[in-house]
């Protein structure tokens, strides 16, 4: 389990560009800008703090 939790914040991050691309294409909703934003970042944090060595 803890091999996969070091992917969660990459995960994140991909979830976010897919709200991006459905905004984009399919669904030009404020929701979806938000989300993704919230995911970004939240995405980015937990890429650093997961993956800190030390």
């Amino acid at each position: 389990m803890d091999s996969l939790k070091k992917y969660l914040g990459v995960c994140l991050i991909l979830l976010g560009v897919l709200f991006l691309v459905i905004y984009k294409f399919a669904a030009p909703e404020n929701w979806l800008l938000i989300c993704s934003m919230v995911l970004e970042v939240g995405g980015i944090l937990a890429y650093i703090f997961i993956n800190r060595k030390g």
